[in-house]
């Protein structure tokens, strides 16, 4: 008569697809019939249920070891197998070593593993705990998500300036930090220009437009979108600015931003008066000059002539116009930019090619 074992190791974790060879080394014990070791998610107990174990109430962070056997008497050698494999997979090997416990929060995972960034890409709802986890750690933080309250984010940049430190986003989707680009960033060579952006598109943009020019980047500061509203007050941007300015390899900064509340703007534009490396705005809106305009009066402040920008779409024919460029923004592949009547109007100039400059009309 086979002999079954089930328990639960409560707050235990390991990779599912470590827990796989974890339960193929048991399974190949002498006297084992059957093993499973897996995480209780619902998954992982309906494969259970359907091998005929039984399994006790249990949550996805629960471990649970399952093990059918031919007779009891095998069931110490079959528990020693999965510790040891256990152990293997968490770095103590099996020569009775201490076993190093994976870290259980953000804070103590970059505690122990050093550097200086963090980027949080959870649902929105999520993204400040795990934000200020980081920053009890002292990490700057990339925060990815969107769908971030407000408030949150007031909250988030309030405390990164008090402690000196630097919050990108929330939907912060672009940035180059430290030569590595990050989320949907251009590949650029490094450079002499700083970018502190509130726009993921203009500053991909604007990165295109450097590389067309042979100027590089020592950096791009995403801020996110809402950075230089009203209710935020560019926190994120005054503090991406003076780490810019402390940059030695910066020679010029680029503010480049959504249509920002006049007040935050033009309080940025005198602390940026302040600073000893000059500091170029582009902020979109009515009646301000486009990004391919500001970047062209950038070079001409590096000394760079202007080049002949790459263009799509040259007009064949008489009464035919050029495509003076199409973006869609980082938005609307997740179909949050628009209702669906609108979508098909709004999104049909899709295209993967890179951002590019004017094209000529006729």
């Amino acid at each position: 008569m086979s002999h079954e074992h089930v328990e639960l190791r409560t707050g235990a974790y390991a990779d599912s697809v470590a827990l796989l060879q974890v339960s193929r080394d048991v399974a190949a014990v002498p006297g084992v019939l059957a093993a499973q070791v897996a995480m209780a998610t619902e998954l992982n107990l309906d494969v259970l249920a359907s091998m005929g174990f039984t399994v006790p109430a249990a949550s996805p962070q629960d471990m649970v070891v399952a093990i059918r056997l031919e007779e009891g008497e095998a069931l110490g050698a079959a528990l020693a197998a999965v510790d040891a494999a256990l152990a293997a997979i968490r770095g103590g090997g099996s020569g009775g070593a201490e076993v190093t416990e994976p870290p259980r929060s953000t804070g103590s995972a970059l505690r122990r593993s050093g550097g200086g960034l963090a980027l949080v890409s959870v649902p929105g709802e999520h993204a400040l705990v795990e934000a200020m986890d980081a920053l009890d750690a002292g990490f700057d933080v990339m925060v990815f998500s969107d769908n971030v309250p407000v408030d949150q984010e007031l909250t988030l940049k309030r405390i990164a300036t008090e402690r000196g430190l630097l919050v990108m986003g929330p939907d912060c989707g672009t940035a180059v930090v430290g030569g590595v680009g990050l989320g949907f960033a251009n590949a650029v060579s490094p450079g002499p220009v700083g970018i502190v952006a509130a726009s993921g598109t203009g500053c991909q943009q604007v990165l295109a437009l450097l590389d067309a020019a042979g100027v590089g980047v020592a950096a791009a500061l995403g801020v996110g979108g809402r950075d230089l509203s009203a209710e935020v007050g560019g926190l994120s941007t005054l503090a991406a600015l003076a780490r810019l300015e402390a940059d030695p390899a910066v020679e010029r900064i680029l503010v480049v931003s959504k249509p920002p509340a006049a007040e935050v703007a033009a309080a940025v534009e005198e602390y940026a008066g302040t600073l000893g490396t000059p500091v170029r705005f582009a902020l979109l809106g009515p009646g301000q000059d486009d990004l391919t305009t500001q970047v062209e009066a950038l070079l001409g402040d590096l000394g760079v002539d202007v080049p002949t920008w790459p263009t799509w779409g040259e007009p064949s024919s008489p009464g035919r116009r050029g495509l003076r460029g199409c973006s869609s923004g980082a938005r609307c592949a997740t179909r949050r930019c628009c209702s669906p009547p609108r979508r098909s109007a709004r999104c049909a100039a899709t295209s993967r090619s890179p951002p590019i400059s004017r094209s000529p009309a006729t």
